[in-house]
């Protein structure tokens, strides 16, 4: 059954507004916002912790019977919606209770990386290309509805773990994993010349790179050749021909 809420300042729509804007009241409440239509189709499909949905008057989506259904007029909407133009649906997913780093061979992992456009759209091509990920100290949330949105549904898809290079760092000696990272050094290799789909790459914050604690005890500095005059490259353009030579090298 639907519920109708009129008031912006409805209890369930204010923490919405909290849920989308705040990581702390995220983790305070075990829940995050998403916004969009093809987004909410996503987490029908593919989230088990797709708990309330609010509808603008209008929109009509098929949606499982123990979802919570809350419809709100256009200007309510409006005032809840990060979006300059809301497409009229947004709602709220239980987060998944967090999971234990495995080492494997041809994982990527990403240091710092604090834009959420960008890390989403790692999570994306991740899923895409079927290469397991995960988060080192630094990284923006998941879970914001920025990271979400870049990532297409991916983290609706796929298990987001997050653990610490020390933790990373003694599960990789443990099972023979050797760690490589991006780095613009004269000492780093053609990553045409590294066989990626046994190691864990490292891929740096797009400010700073790859932290020195982690460069210094990489067992392989890799580079992807480019032009001379360009200095770098997108952190999330540098993961994906990362992840595209981890499958085809």
């Amino acid at each position: 059954m639907e519920q109708r809420i009129t008031s912006r300042k409805n209890p369930l729509l204010q923490q919405a507004r909290r849920l989308l804007t705040s990581r702390k009241a995220r983790m305070e409440a075990g829940l995050y916002a998403a916004d969009g239509i093809k987004l909410l189709q996503e987490a029908v499909r593919f989230c088990p912790g797709l708990e309330t949905v609010i509808l603008c008057d209008g929109v009509t989506l098929p949606l499982p019977e123990s979802v919570r259904v809350i419809r709100v007029p256009e200007d309510v909407m409006a005032s809840i919606s990060p979006m300059e133009s809301p497409q009229g649906a947004l709602f709220l997913c239980r987060l998944p209770q967090p999971k234990p780093f495995a080492a494997r061979p041809g994982m990527l992992l990403l240091d710092g990386i604090q834009d959420p456009g960008n890390l989403g759209t790692i999570l994306r091509t991740a899923d895409a290309l079927d290469v397991p990920v995960a988060l080192l100290e630094g990284c923006a949330d998941p879970y914001s509805h920025k990271t979400v949105r870049a990532s297409m549904g991916a983290v609706f898809r796929r298990e987001v773990i997050q653990a610490s290079w020390q933790t990373v760092q003694e599960a990789c000696r443990r099972e023979g994993i050797p760690v490589g990272v991006t780095a613009l050094s004269p000492e780093a290799k053609d990553l045409r010349r590294s066989a990626l789909g046994k190691l864990a790459v490292v891929i740096g914050s797009e400010g700073r790179g790859v932290r020195p604690e982690i460069l210094e005890s990489a067992g392989e500095k890799l580079i992807i050749p480019m032009n001379p005059h360009c200095e770098s490259l997108n952190a999330a353009v540098a993961a994906t021909i990362v992840m595209w030579q981890m499958k085809c090298g």
